[in-house]
């Protein structure tokens, strides 16, 4: 392999940070009722830019409500 190439373990490592965020946000959207298969999707297909617009979009204003109670 040369240089530029990546390593076949960054590409499992990716894999699996990607995989792991998305089960883990459609997990906790479908526990809200709050459209897991759109949420879950969307955690596969990027990191951490899909996790930090759901704790501020999903998250946070219920955090927020509970509080306030």
């Amino acid at each position: 392999m040369n240089a530029e190439t990546p390593s076949v373990w960054l590409w499992i490592v990716v894999g699996l940070l990607l995989l792991s965020q998305g089960t883990w946000i459609f997990i906790d959207a479908r526990k809200r009722g709050r459209r897991a298969w759109l949420w879950g999707l969307w955690g596969i297909i990027n990191c951490p830019t899909s996790l930090i617009v759901y704790l501020l979009i999903v998250v946070r204003p219920e955090t927020k409500k509970r509080r306030d109670l």
